[in-house]
Protein backbone atom coordinates (compact mmCIF):
# COMPACT_ATOMS: atom_id res chain seq x y z
CA UNK A 1 0.00 0.00 0.00
CA UNK A 2 1.48 3.18 -0.78
CA UNK A 3 2.37 5.94 2.02
CA UNK A 4 0.70 8.96 0.60
CA UNK A 5 -2.59 9.07 2.20
CA UNK A 6 -4.36 11.68 -0.25
CA UNK A 7 -6.56 13.06 2.78
CA UNK A 8 -3.13 14.09 5.06
CA UNK A 9 -2.77 17.25 2.83
CA UNK A 10 -0.33 19.30 4.32
CA UNK A 11 2.47 22.09 3.28
CA UNK A 12 5.95 23.34 4.06
CA UNK A 13 6.15 27.11 4.90
CA UNK A 14 9.14 29.03 4.83
CA UNK A 15 9.75 32.51 6.52
CA UNK A 16 10.03 34.50 3.32
CA UNK A 17 6.53 33.23 2.78
CA UNK A 18 7.36 30.43 -0.08
CA UNK A 19 4.98 27.28 0.23
CA UNK A 20 5.25 24.23 -1.27
CA UNK A 21 2.41 21.68 -1.11
CA UNK A 22 2.48 17.61 -0.50
CA UNK A 23 1.01 15.14 1.67
CA UNK A 24 1.76 14.21 5.58
CA UNK A 25 4.58 11.73 6.41
CA UNK A 26 4.87 10.27 9.41
CA UNK A 27 3.28 11.67 12.46
CA UNK A 28 0.44 14.33 12.49
CA UNK A 29 0.86 18.17 13.46
CA UNK A 30 3.12 20.66 12.98
CA UNK A 31 6.39 21.06 13.95
CA UNK A 32 9.02 24.53 13.05
CA UNK A 33 12.56 24.54 12.62
CA UNK A 34 15.71 25.66 10.86
CA UNK A 35 15.28 24.19 7.39
CA UNK A 36 18.41 22.99 5.36
CA UNK A 37 18.92 20.40 2.65
CA UNK A 38 21.10 17.32 2.74
CA UNK A 39 22.77 15.78 -0.48
CA UNK A 40 23.11 12.08 0.55
CA UNK A 41 21.98 9.45 -1.48
CA UNK A 42 22.17 6.85 1.86
CA UNK A 43 22.01 7.01 5.30
CA UNK A 44 18.58 8.35 5.95
CA UNK A 45 18.39 7.11 9.11
CA UNK A 46 21.42 8.12 10.23
CA UNK A 47 20.97 11.64 9.08
CA UNK A 48 17.21 11.39 11.25
CA UNK A 49 19.58 10.34 14.80
CA UNK A 50 21.68 12.30 14.58
CA UNK A 51 21.69 15.10 17.13
CA UNK A 52 23.43 17.42 15.39
CA UNK A 53 20.18 18.09 13.42
CA UNK A 54 17.96 19.26 16.90
CA UNK A 55 15.81 21.94 15.26
CA UNK A 56 16.27 21.28 11.96
CA UNK A 57 13.79 20.30 9.26
CA UNK A 58 15.91 18.47 6.69
CA UNK A 59 14.99 18.29 3.17
CA UNK A 60 16.56 15.08 1.41
CA UNK A 61 17.71 16.19 -2.43
CA UNK A 62 17.84 12.25 -3.35
CA UNK A 63 14.72 11.64 -5.29
CA UNK A 64 13.19 8.09 -3.57
CA UNK A 65 14.19 7.50 0.21
CA UNK A 66 13.34 4.84 2.60
CA UNK A 67 14.25 2.05 -0.48
CA UNK A 68 16.22 -0.17 2.39
CA UNK A 69 13.82 0.62 5.29
CA UNK A 70 15.02 1.07 9.03
CA UNK A 71 16.79 -1.12 11.05
CA UNK A 72 18.37 -0.40 14.91
CA UNK A 73 21.72 -1.24 13.90
CA UNK A 74 22.06 2.07 11.63
CA UNK A 75 20.91 4.41 13.86
CA UNK A 76 23.22 6.99 15.88
CA UNK A 77 21.72 7.78 18.57
CA UNK A 78 18.61 6.20 20.90
CA UNK A 79 15.73 8.30 19.07
CA UNK A 80 15.34 11.05 16.60
CA UNK A 81 16.87 14.71 16.60
CA UNK A 82 15.67 16.14 13.77
CA UNK A 83 12.68 18.93 13.94
CA UNK A 84 10.78 17.78 10.73
CA UNK A 85 11.63 15.56 7.55
CA UNK A 86 11.05 16.45 3.77
CA UNK A 87 11.22 14.44 0.86
CA UNK A 88 10.39 13.95 -2.99
CA UNK A 89 8.99 10.07 -2.96
CA UNK A 90 8.78 7.29 0.02
CA UNK A 91 9.44 3.79 -1.45
CA UNK A 92 6.22 1.68 -0.99
CA UNK A 93 7.91 -1.39 0.85
CA UNK A 94 11.68 -1.84 2.08
CA UNK A 95 13.47 -4.67 0.07
CA UNK A 96 16.77 -4.69 2.76
CA UNK A 97 16.87 -8.05 4.59
CA UNK A 98 18.47 -6.16 7.52
CA UNK A 99 15.24 -4.07 7.06
CA UNK A 100 12.89 -4.37 10.53
CA UNK A 101 10.37 -1.68 9.54
CA UNK A 102 9.63 1.11 7.06
CA UNK A 103 10.64 4.75 7.21
CA UNK A 104 7.19 6.16 7.36
CA UNK A 105 6.52 3.44 10.67
CA UNK A 106 9.50 4.58 11.92
CA UNK A 107 8.88 8.24 12.02
CA UNK A 108 4.77 7.79 12.91
CA UNK A 109 6.70 5.59 15.75
CA UNK A 110 8.96 8.32 17.02
CA UNK A 111 6.17 11.10 16.68
CA UNK A 112 8.64 13.06 13.75
CA UNK A 113 6.78 15.38 11.33
CA UNK A 114 7.06 14.81 8.04
CA UNK A 115 5.99 15.57 4.46
CA UNK A 116 6.27 13.82 1.17
CA UNK A 117 5.45 14.58 -2.76
CA UNK A 118 7.17 18.34 -2.41
CA UNK A 119 9.20 19.41 -5.24
CA UNK A 120 12.66 19.37 -3.36
CA UNK A 121 14.39 20.32 -6.33
CA UNK A 122 12.77 23.91 -6.16
CA UNK A 123 13.25 23.50 -2.29
CA UNK A 124 16.94 23.08 -2.57
CA UNK A 125 17.02 25.63 -4.81
CA UNK A 126 15.20 28.49 -3.24
CA UNK A 127 17.37 27.14 0.41
CA UNK A 128 20.51 27.95 -1.75
CA UNK A 129 19.71 31.54 -3.43
CA UNK A 130 17.82 32.20 -0.07
CA UNK A 131 20.11 30.68 2.45
CA UNK A 132 18.42 28.67 5.46
CA UNK A 133 15.47 29.79 6.34
CA UNK A 134 13.50 28.71 9.30
CA UNK A 135 9.89 27.37 8.51
CA UNK A 136 7.13 24.77 9.65
CA UNK A 137 5.67 21.84 8.21
CA UNK A 138 1.48 22.39 8.40
CA UNK A 139 -1.96 20.15 8.62
CA UNK A 140 -2.90 21.58 5.08
CA UNK A 141 -6.34 22.70 6.80
CA UNK A 142 -3.96 25.11 8.87
CA UNK A 143 -4.49 28.66 7.95
CA UNK A 144 -1.20 30.22 6.36
CA UNK A 145 -0.96 33.33 8.10
CA UNK A 146 -1.28 32.18 11.48
CA UNK A 147 1.59 29.58 10.00
CA UNK A 148 3.67 31.94 9.75
CA UNK A 149 3.31 33.81 12.59
CA UNK A 150 4.64 31.41 14.14
CA UNK A 151 7.69 30.44 11.82
CA UNK A 152 8.75 34.12 12.02
CA UNK A 153 8.48 33.83 15.87
CA UNK A 154 10.74 30.51 16.31
CA UNK A 155 14.09 31.24 17.24
CA UNK A 156 16.77 31.42 14.58
CA UNK A 157 19.56 29.10 15.00
CA UNK A 158 22.47 31.82 15.27
CA UNK A 159 23.08 32.17 19.14
CA UNK A 160 21.48 29.05 20.10
CA UNK A 161 22.92 26.83 22.67
CA UNK A 162 21.65 23.38 21.69
CA UNK A 163 23.69 20.99 23.16
CA UNK A 164 22.19 20.49 26.29
CA UNK A 165 19.03 18.98 24.76
CA UNK A 166 21.49 16.21 23.15
CA UNK A 167 24.20 15.13 25.75
CA UNK A 168 24.15 12.73 28.61
CA UNK A 169 23.11 13.37 31.91
CA UNK A 170 25.68 11.28 33.04
CA UNK A 171 28.77 9.70 32.88
CA UNK A 172 28.89 5.83 30.59
CA UNK A 173 31.67 4.04 29.22
CA UNK A 174 31.78 2.03 26.07
CA UNK A 175 34.28 -0.62 26.23
CA UNK A 176 37.61 -1.87 24.24
CA UNK A 177 37.48 -4.48 21.94
CA UNK A 178 39.79 -6.34 22.75
CA UNK A 179 42.91 -5.52 25.03
CA UNK A 180 42.26 -2.11 26.17
CA UNK A 181 45.30 0.20 24.60
CA UNK A 182 43.94 3.76 25.76
CA UNK A 183 41.36 5.63 27.75
CA UNK A 184 39.69 8.49 26.04
CA UNK A 185 37.39 10.98 27.20
CA UNK A 186 34.95 12.10 24.84
CA UNK A 187 32.85 14.99 25.49
CA UNK A 188 29.27 14.58 24.76
CA UNK A 189 28.06 17.82 23.53
CA UNK A 190 25.68 15.50 21.25
CA UNK A 191 28.29 12.48 20.12
CA UNK A 192 26.77 9.88 17.53
CA UNK A 193 27.31 6.46 18.28
CA UNK A 194 29.64 5.97 15.74
CA UNK A 195 32.65 8.13 17.02
CA UNK A 196 32.87 5.59 20.79
CA UNK A 197 32.87 2.71 18.49
CA UNK A 198 35.48 3.57 16.13
CA UNK A 199 37.75 4.57 19.28
CA UNK A 200 36.58 0.99 21.29
CA UNK A 201 37.89 -0.90 17.76
CA UNK A 202 41.07 0.95 17.85
CA UNK A 203 41.42 -0.58 21.68
CA UNK A 204 40.26 2.20 23.33
CA UNK A 205 37.94 2.52 27.03
CA UNK A 206 36.03 5.80 26.11
CA UNK A 207 34.12 7.32 28.88
CA UNK A 208 31.55 9.58 27.76
CA UNK A 209 31.19 12.84 29.58
CA UNK A 210 28.36 15.76 30.11
CA UNK A 211 30.51 19.02 28.92
CA UNK A 212 29.80 20.49 32.18
CA UNK A 213 32.32 18.00 33.74
CA UNK A 214 35.07 20.32 35.40
CA UNK A 215 38.76 20.26 34.23
CA UNK A 216 39.84 18.61 37.29
CA UNK A 217 37.64 15.63 37.59
CA UNK A 218 38.84 14.87 33.85
CA UNK A 219 42.29 15.11 34.40
CA UNK A 220 41.91 12.83 37.55
CA UNK A 221 40.45 10.35 35.22
CA UNK A 222 43.56 10.31 33.84
CA UNK A 223 42.11 10.03 30.16
CA UNK A 224 45.19 9.31 27.34
CA UNK A 225 43.32 11.39 24.94
CA UNK A 226 40.17 13.77 24.65
CA UNK A 227 37.89 13.36 21.80
CA UNK A 228 35.46 16.74 21.20
CA UNK A 229 32.37 15.47 19.52
CA UNK A 230 29.68 17.18 17.38
CA UNK A 231 27.02 18.19 18.32
CA UNK A 232 23.74 20.65 17.57
CA UNK A 233 23.61 25.07 17.28
CA UNK A 234 25.74 27.95 17.32
CA UNK A 235 29.31 27.17 18.48
CA UNK A 236 29.44 30.47 19.82
CA UNK A 237 26.68 30.19 22.69
CA UNK A 238 28.67 27.07 24.02
CA UNK A 239 30.92 29.00 26.69
CA UNK A 240 31.18 26.50 28.98
CA UNK A 241 33.59 24.15 26.36
CA UNK A 242 36.00 26.50 25.81
CA UNK A 243 38.13 26.98 29.02
CA UNK A 244 37.88 23.12 30.06
CA UNK A 245 39.15 22.16 26.46
CA UNK A 246 42.23 24.59 26.59
CA UNK A 247 43.07 23.29 29.69
CA UNK A 248 43.11 20.20 28.91
CA UNK A 249 45.52 21.00 25.59
CA UNK A 250 47.99 22.91 27.33
CA UNK A 251 48.06 19.50 30.33
CA UNK A 252 49.77 18.13 27.06
CA UNK A 253 46.93 15.20 26.65
CA UNK A 254 45.98 14.95 22.90
CA UNK A 255 42.70 16.15 21.93
CA UNK A 256 41.02 15.34 18.40
CA UNK A 257 37.72 17.05 17.48
CA UNK A 258 35.18 17.07 15.21
CA UNK A 259 32.56 19.09 13.66
CA UNK A 260 31.04 21.14 16.79
CA UNK A 261 34.36 19.88 18.23
CA UNK A 262 36.30 21.43 15.57
CA UNK A 263 34.78 24.94 15.78
CA UNK A 264 35.13 24.64 20.02
CA UNK A 265 38.82 23.55 19.87
CA UNK A 266 39.02 27.50 17.39
CA UNK A 267 37.42 29.01 20.05
CA UNK A 268 38.98 27.85 22.96
CA UNK A 269 42.07 29.29 21.56
CA UNK A 270 41.28 32.52 20.13
CA UNK A 271 39.49 31.71 17.10
CA UNK A 272 35.96 32.68 15.46
CA UNK A 273 33.06 31.40 14.24
CA UNK A 274 30.11 32.48 11.62
CA UNK A 275 27.02 31.44 10.13
CA UNK A 276 27.01 29.57 6.47
CA UNK A 277 24.47 31.02 4.31
CA UNK A 278 22.90 27.38 4.16
CA UNK A 279 25.32 25.07 5.70
CA UNK A 280 27.23 22.01 4.13
CA UNK A 281 24.67 19.03 4.92
CA UNK A 282 25.88 15.58 2.85
CA UNK A 283 28.45 12.83 1.87
CA UNK A 284 30.10 14.06 -0.74
CA UNK A 285 31.93 17.23 0.14
CA UNK A 286 35.37 17.66 -1.42
CA UNK A 287 38.51 18.85 1.07
CA UNK A 288 41.98 18.62 0.43
CA UNK A 289 44.52 17.52 3.04
CA UNK A 290 46.77 20.54 2.65
CA UNK A 291 49.66 18.54 4.41
CA UNK A 292 49.41 15.46 2.32
CA UNK A 293 48.35 17.53 -0.87
CA UNK A 294 45.25 14.93 -1.31
CA UNK A 295 41.63 14.65 -1.67
CA UNK A 296 39.25 13.35 0.43
CA UNK A 297 35.58 13.02 -0.19
CA UNK A 298 33.67 13.46 3.13
CA UNK A 299 30.50 13.48 5.08
CA UNK A 300 29.54 16.65 6.54
CA UNK A 301 26.74 18.48 8.78
CA UNK A 302 26.92 21.82 9.81
CA UNK A 303 25.94 25.33 9.98
CA UNK A 304 29.11 27.58 11.24
CA UNK A 305 32.29 27.64 10.20
CA UNK A 306 35.80 28.19 12.04
CA UNK A 307 37.27 32.55 10.62
CA UNK A 308 40.62 31.91 8.58
CA UNK A 309 42.73 33.54 6.54
CA UNK A 310 43.95 32.90 3.27
CA UNK A 311 47.58 32.32 4.21
CA UNK A 312 46.20 29.43 6.42
CA UNK A 313 46.09 31.69 9.42
CA UNK A 314 43.31 31.74 12.52
CA UNK A 315 42.83 35.20 13.08
CA UNK A 316 43.06 35.57 16.83
CA UNK A 317 44.25 31.96 17.43
CA UNK A 318 47.88 32.67 16.49
CA UNK A 319 49.01 28.87 17.85
CA UNK A 320 46.66 27.53 15.09
CA UNK A 321 47.11 26.60 11.37
CA UNK A 322 44.33 25.18 8.41
CA UNK A 323 44.86 21.75 7.73
CA UNK A 324 42.39 21.05 5.81
CA UNK A 325 39.98 23.40 3.00
CA UNK A 326 36.39 22.64 1.67
CA UNK A 327 37.03 22.29 -2.41
CA UNK A 328 33.64 23.68 -2.91
CA UNK A 329 33.83 27.33 -1.09
CA UNK A 330 37.41 27.13 0.64
CA UNK A 331 35.91 27.32 4.36
CA UNK A 332 38.36 25.67 6.53
CA UNK A 333 37.98 22.10 7.20
CA UNK A 334 40.47 21.22 10.01
CA UNK A 335 43.18 23.22 12.51
CA UNK A 336 45.94 21.92 14.34
CA UNK A 337 48.50 23.51 17.04
CA UNK A 338 51.53 24.59 16.37
CA UNK A 339 53.13 23.25 19.45
CA UNK A 340 50.39 21.02 21.45
CA UNK A 341 49.04 17.73 20.02
CA UNK A 342 45.19 19.05 19.29
CA UNK A 343 43.99 18.70 15.79
CA UNK A 344 40.62 18.81 14.47
CA UNK A 345 38.62 18.72 11.33
CA UNK A 346 35.36 19.82 10.61
CA UNK A 347 33.79 17.15 8.81
CA UNK A 348 32.50 13.68 9.85
CA UNK A 349 35.80 10.88 9.53
CA UNK A 350 32.91 8.46 11.46
CA UNK A 351 30.60 8.71 8.72
CA UNK A 352 28.39 6.04 8.43
CA UNK A 353 27.15 4.35 5.64
CA UNK A 354 30.32 7.01 4.40
CA UNK A 355 32.52 7.54 2.63
CA UNK A 356 34.97 6.09 4.98
CA UNK A 357 38.28 8.44 3.21
CA UNK A 358 39.27 10.24 6.27
CA UNK A 359 39.64 7.19 9.08
CA UNK A 360 43.36 7.88 8.77
CA UNK A 361 42.31 10.85 11.60
CA UNK A 362 41.34 8.17 14.09
CA UNK A 363 44.75 6.50 13.75
CA UNK A 364 46.73 9.76 13.45
CA UNK A 365 44.35 10.34 17.10
CA UNK A 366 46.27 7.01 18.59
CA UNK A 367 49.76 8.03 16.87
CA UNK A 368 49.53 10.84 19.19
CA UNK A 369 47.99 9.46 22.44
CA UNK A 370 51.20 6.54 21.90
CA UNK A 371 53.93 9.23 21.60
CA UNK A 372 52.67 10.76 24.80
CA UNK A 373 52.54 7.38 26.46
CA UNK A 374 56.07 6.62 25.44
CA UNK A 375 57.52 10.05 26.66
CA UNK A 376 55.93 9.37 29.96
CA UNK A 377 56.84 5.50 30.33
Amino acid sequence: MTPIDLDRAAYLLLEDGRRFDGYALGADGETLGEVVFNTSMTGYQEIITDPSYTGQIVVMTYPLLGNYGVTPEDEESDAPHIAGFVVREVSRRPSSWRATGSLPEYLSRHGIVGIQDVDTRALTRHIRAAGALRGAIAPGALPEDEVLSRVRAHPAMAGLDLTGDVSTGAPYEVPASGEPRFHVIAFDFGVKSHSPRLLSERGCRVTVLPPAELTGEILARNPDGVFISNGPGDPAAVELAEEAIRSVAESGVPVFGICLGHQLIARAFGGSTYKLPFGHHGGNHPVTNLRRNTVEITAQNHGFAVQAGADGSIPGAPDLRVTHRNLYDGTAEGVSHETLPVFAVQYHPEAAPGPHDSRYLFDEFLEKMTERKSGRS
